[in-house]
């Protein structure tokens, strides 16, 4: 059974979602301004704990603890609770010895950040009310605004934001970077350029949205200790959005084997993929799924191809097919007692080029898991997904990046504005269980789940990383349908595992050096963490 913390790091949430858990703790007798102290005191005691950021390190000396007493601290306080949290961060900030100023733009607050307002101002800490008198600072602990702003923001505020964003100084927000919309991650009109956010009680989508990204800096979720019963009281009845942990994919895995198997027990999967001019993405597909542990791996590729693939997947079985003037598989040709149903699972598309459209179609035809990726997706969206795939008895997975994605679905919500929201449409539309690359790759299936790897690198921003995870994950939905892994775990398992890869290879060897093969090197580093 898992954990609380575990639990609780796995849960994201819209707005009106947190309100309604909020209301729940409020009306069970906790009183408001008991969490506030809470809350900001965990921030409070935070903040001189967090290492120095490559910005920071510009600035200061490096230390253990970059923001010593006697550091400048402004804070920005907003009308609602976000700037209570922001005050009582900024009176315990004071009694530890920081120069502490508060800019407070606003005439009406809520009474409760009022009356933070009115001690502050007893403790002799100054309160401006333009940006410009805000004396300099070395950190900015951002209050404004937090969970549920919808309003563009507009002048002074507007302006005192773009003032503070092109400072060279950390900014620390609480909860959301003022500006962000919660849910969609949007920007309304200007938001504040974070370093560092704290996200209060629990995940909120817009840390999960590509577009806020950009905004929100290093991230941590500030655990206030949520009783589980109220989670689960409102979320219940709703789809839920979960983040993908190493616990939860770790799991999934189809880890320890029995002591007693064999090969065709641990699944047998089919690629079909590579051209004579994409003779690589055939290779990278099949490094990829030699890493997934299956237990027999079979390759379709052109004729041509097929001593190529030997020299580099000795272990697998590579089927020469008859191709076409271009150079792509114009047949499949299996071996002798052998059809599409033999296998317990098949990948297909990574350099198969459009002209292997029959091919495709022919694996679409198929009763076994299908996962389509690159062309696969490209003749897919020719043929009519909906009406495509409804014809499908067996799984399908599609795995497309937000172009593809939207050749497919053109129907569906802007994947730009709101990812979650599009994959759960295209999941629901298709009957597919649908992962959406990205900086945050989402993964729906049809009755509207999400799960969301929450960690990435600009390191897999590569040609050929996405045939890396067409082959890792294929393998793993062999064995999945083996073993009876609910697919979509197995989907998002895979996504996190390629994540993770790509991470620990950026590290040792630089965002630049992260090629696709040299990617397919460090998957197995990541099952030893």
């Amino acid at each position: 059974m898992q954990n609380r913390q575990e639990q609780i790091s796995q849960v994201v949430v819209t707005a009106g979602q947190m309100r309604e858990i909020e209301k729940r703790i409020f009306a069970a007798g906790m009183p408001v301004v008991a969490l506030m102290e809470k809350v900001a005191g965990l921030i409070a005691s935070r903040i001189p704990e967090i290492p120095p950021t490559p910005l920071q390190k510009t600035y200061y000396v490096p230390s253990n603890t970059p923001f010593l007493r006697g550091s400048r601290v402004g804070i920005l306080v907003g009308p609602g609770h976000n700037g209570g949290d922001a005050l009582v961060v900024a009176r315990e900030l004071h009694f530890r010895g920081y120069e502490v100023g508060i800019y407070s733009p606003f005439s009406k607050l809520k009474e409760l950040t009022s009356q933070h307002l009115q001690y502050a101002q007893s403790l002799g800490i100054p309160i401006y009310q333009t940006i410009e008198q805000l004396p300099n600072s070395d950190l900015l602990i951002d209050g404004l605004f937090g969970l549920g702003l919808e309003r563009n923001l507009t002048d002074p505020i507007a302006s005192a934001i773009n003032q503070l964003n092109e400072l060279s100084i950390p900014i620390y927000s609480i909860d959301l970077p003022s500006g962000l919309h919660t849910d969609t991650g949007v920007v309304l009109g200007t938001a504040i350029r974070a370093t560092h956010t704290f996200c209060l009680g629990l995940w909120k989508l817009a840390f999960l949205q590509d577009q806020a990204l950009e905004y929100l800096g290093e991230t941590e979720l500030i655990d206030f200790d949520i009783p589980l019963a109220d989670v689960e009281a409102v979320l219940k009845d709703v789809p839920k959005i979960k983040r993908i942990t190493p616990a939860t994919a770790l799991a999934t895995l189809p880890l320890p084997r029995p002591a007693v198997t064999h090969k065709y027990k641990e699944g047998h999967l089919l690629l079909i993929c590579g051209s004579r001019r994409y003779a690589g993405g055939a290779i990278l597909t099949g490094l990829g799924a030699r890493a997934s542990g299956v237990g027999m791996l079979s390759i379709a590729v052109p004729e041509s191809l097929k001593s190529l693939l030997v020299s580099h997947l000795p272990e697998a079985l590579i089927v020469g097919c008859p191709e076409t003037e271009t150079g792509a598989i114009a047949q499949l040709q299996l071996p002798e007692k052998t059809d599409l149903s033999s296998f317990n699972a098949i990948a297909c598309g990574p350099g198969l080029t459009r002209d292997a459209t029959p091919i495709v179609q022919e694996a679409i035809k198929s009763d076994r898991p299908l996962l389509l990726d690159a062309d696969g997706l490209n003749i897919l969206a020719q043929m009519g997904t909906i009406p495509t795939l409804k014809k499908r008895q067996a799984v399908t997975v599609l795995t497309p990046h937000t172009g593809e994605f939207q050749r497919l679905f053109p129907d569906v919500t802007d994947a730009k504005h709101d990812r979650v929201k599009a994959v759960q449409e295209a999941a629901a539309q298709s009957g597919a269980v649908v992962l959406l690359k990205g900086a945050r790759t989402a993964i729906a299936n049809p009755e509207g789940v999400v799960w969301i790897v929450s960690e990435s690198t600009p390191a897999l921003a590569r040609g050929g990383s996405g045939d890396v995870l067409t082959g890792l994950l294929g393998g793993l939905l062999a064995q999945a349908t083996t073993k009876q892994i609910p697919v979509e775990d197995i989907v998002a398992t895979a996504a996190w595992w390629h994540s993770q890869a790509g991470i620990i290879a950026a590290q040792e060897r630089t965002e630049l050096g992260v090629d696709a093969f040299t990617l397919t090197q460090f998957l197995m580093k990541v099952l030893n963490i």
